[in-house]
């Protein structure tokens, strides 16, 4: 008689599992910070038993570094959708996606900012690989802006007397400290003050 292997007892695995851990990750340090998210909670909200978590990722720091690639992906696309259409002018392209972002912060009380920054001003003293992968996404997210910056100085829209990887990497920078100052004051004005600078000023 053919003898057949025993059935494997017990829940069969999700194929999804990592990357429900991850997103359940990413909502709830987003929400509520890095060190405060646990483990327990984050695989209570991915609806998975604990012991999954380390058969995916070797520490909480490991599991860090994939919300930040997770986010950035999301955070990527969103700025690929607005920067990269070649039908619409570049500098109305760049501030329809800061008015596209403002808008967003408004509708959830101005919490939350960017995730990055908040993982940088948390972490990044503590953790080279938190911090190697936050430098190159920043890089990453700047490189789009300094596509558009430049397209635009090609078409005489804004100056060339700076060069576009230095004004990217500037108003990328400004708004970031921008949503610092939007969370600790829970209002849009450090927001609105930095559309008038860098369209009323650097951009000009």
């Amino acid at each position: 008689m053919e003898s057949h292997p025993a059935a494997r007892r017990g829940p069969k695995p999700k194929p999804d599992t990592r990357n429900n851990l991850v997103q359940a990750g990413l909502r709830m340090i987003h929400a509520e910070g890095y060190s405060a998210s646990g483990i327990q909670g984050i695989v209570e909200r991915a609806d998975v038993p604990k012991g999954s978590f380390y058969t995916y990722f070797a520490s909480k720091e490991a599991f860090g570094t994939e919300v930040i690639d997770a986010y950035s992906a999301r955070g990527q696309a969103k700025l690929r959708e607005f920067l990269c259409d070649p039908d619409v002018a570049p500098m109305v392209r760049l501030e329809a996606y800061f008015d596209d972002r403002i808008e967003a912060f408004r509708a959830s009380n101005y919490a939350r900012g960017c995730l990055m920054g908040n993982f940088s001003a948390e972490a990044a003293d503590h953790s080279a690989p938190i911090r190697d992968h936050l430098a190159r996404h920043f890089k990453a997210w700047s490189s789009l802006f300094e596509a558009c910056i430049s397209e635009a100085q090609k078409q005489g829209a804004i100056s060339d007397q700076l060069p576009a990887p230095l004004l990217a990497s500037f108003m990328f920078n400004s708004w970031e400290g921008a949503l610092l100052r939007m969370r600790a004051e829970k209002s849009d004005v450090p927001l609105i003050e930095f559309k008038t600078i860098i369209f009323g000023t650097i951009l000009k």
